[in-house]
C-alpha cells in the first residue's frame, strides 16, 4: 500500500473516531428522551414524544423561564466582554506603554483560580448588595469569568493587523477611537465574532455560579434548572432531563454548525501570521 494511502486511511479512521467519540454522547442523550422507559433498569424501547411535552408544557418545571434567563445572562455578558477585550487589546497592542506582558499574565493567573474558591466570597457581595436572585448577580461574575480568553483571543488577532493601518487613518485626520472603530473593529470583525461566540457558548454552559447565586426561575439559568429536576420529582426523572438537555443543546450546536467557518477562521488569523 502506497504512503499517501495509508495516511489517507488514517485520517479518515482517525476522524470517523471523533465524530463517534464526540457524537455517541448526545445520541445517547437524544434516544433516551423519546423512550417511554428511560429508567436504566427497564428493559425495552419504546418511542415517545411525551417527555418533550412535559418539558415544554409544565409550567412547573419552568424550563422556558431557565432558557430566556440563560440566552438574556449569557448575551450581555458576552456584548460586555468582547467590548471591554476589544479596548483593552487595542490598548495592549497598538499603545506605547510599559509592563504589557505582565498585564496579559496576570489577568491569565487571577483566571486560574478555581470558581469554588471565589463562590463564597461572591456571595456575601452579592447579598451585601441585594442581588441575589437577579441578573447582574450573574452577570457581572460571568464578564470577569470570560475576560481572561476574550482578551487573549482577541490581543492574539489584533497584533496581526497591520500597523500601517493605523498610520494611514491618522493621516487621513483620525483620531486613536476612531482608529478603533472606524478602522480596526471592521478589519478584527471576524475575530471579535468569534469572541463573541465562544464567550456566549462559555457563559452558556456555566454552572456554579449560578447554583450558589440564584433561588429560583426568575434569575435561574438552564445547566441549574436541569440539574434540579430531580429535586422537583423526588426521583430522576431521566426522560424529561434528557428532553429537556437536548432542547438545551440543539440551538449551540446549530449556531456552532452554522458559524464554524467563522470561528475557525477567526481564529485561525490571530494565531498566524500573515
Amino acid at each position: 500500500m502506497k504512503e499517501e494511502s495509508v495516511k489517507k486511511l488514517l485520517t479518515t479512521l482517525t476522524a470517523v473516531f471523533m465524530i463517534g467519540f464526540a457524537m455517541t454522547p448526545f445520541l445517547y442523550m437524544l434516544f433516551t428522551s423519546v423512550n417511554a422507559k428511560p429508567d436504566f433498569l427497564e428493559a425495552g424501547w419504546l418511542f415517545t414524544l411525551s417527555h418533550y411535552r412535559d418539558v415544554l408544557g409544565a409550567d412547573s418545571l419552568h424550563f422556558l423561564d431557565y432558557l430566556k434567563n440563560s440566552i438574556l445572562v449569557s448575551a450581555a455578558a458576552s456584548l460586555v466582554t468582547v467590548f471591554i477585550a476589544s479596548i483593552s487589546a487595542f490598548a495592549i497592542t497598538r499603545l506605547e506603554m510599559k509592563g504589557k506582558l505582565f498585564v496579559l499574565f496576570f489577568v491569565l493567573a487571577v483566571s486560574m483560580f478555581p470558581q469554588v474558591s471565589m463562590i463564597g466570597y461572591l456571595f456575601k457581595i452579592m447579598t451585601a448588595l441585594g442581588l441575589i436572585n437577579t441578573y447582574p448577580a450573574l452577570i457581572m461574575p460571568y464578564i470577569a469569568w470570560i475576560l481572561p480568553l476574550s482578551l487573549w483571543i482577541l490581543v492574539s488577532y489584533f497584533s496581526q493587523i497591520p500597523k500601517e493601518l493605523d498610520k494611514a487613518a491618522i493621516i487621513d485626520g483620525c483620531n486613536e477611537w476612531q482608529v478603533l472603530f472606524k478602522v480596526l473593529f471592521p478589519v478584527a470583525l471576524p475575530g471579535i465574532f468569534s469572541t463573541l461566540l465562544l464567550s456566549f457558548i462559555f457563559a452558556f454552559n456555566e454552572f456554579i455560579f449560578a447554583l450558589i447565586l440564584t433561588t429560583d426561575f426568575n434569575a435561574r439559568t438552564i445547566p441549574v434548572g436541569i440539574a434540579l429536576f430531580e429535586g422537583l420529582h423526588g426521583q430522576i426523572p431521566w426522560g424529561q432531563i434528557m428532553a429537556a438537555s437536548v432542547v438545551t443543546v440543539f440551538p449551540i450546536m446549530i449556531m456552532t454548525l452554522v458559524f464554524q467557518r467563522h470561528i475557525i477562521g477567526g481564529l485561525t488569523k490571530g494565531a498566524v501570521k500573515g
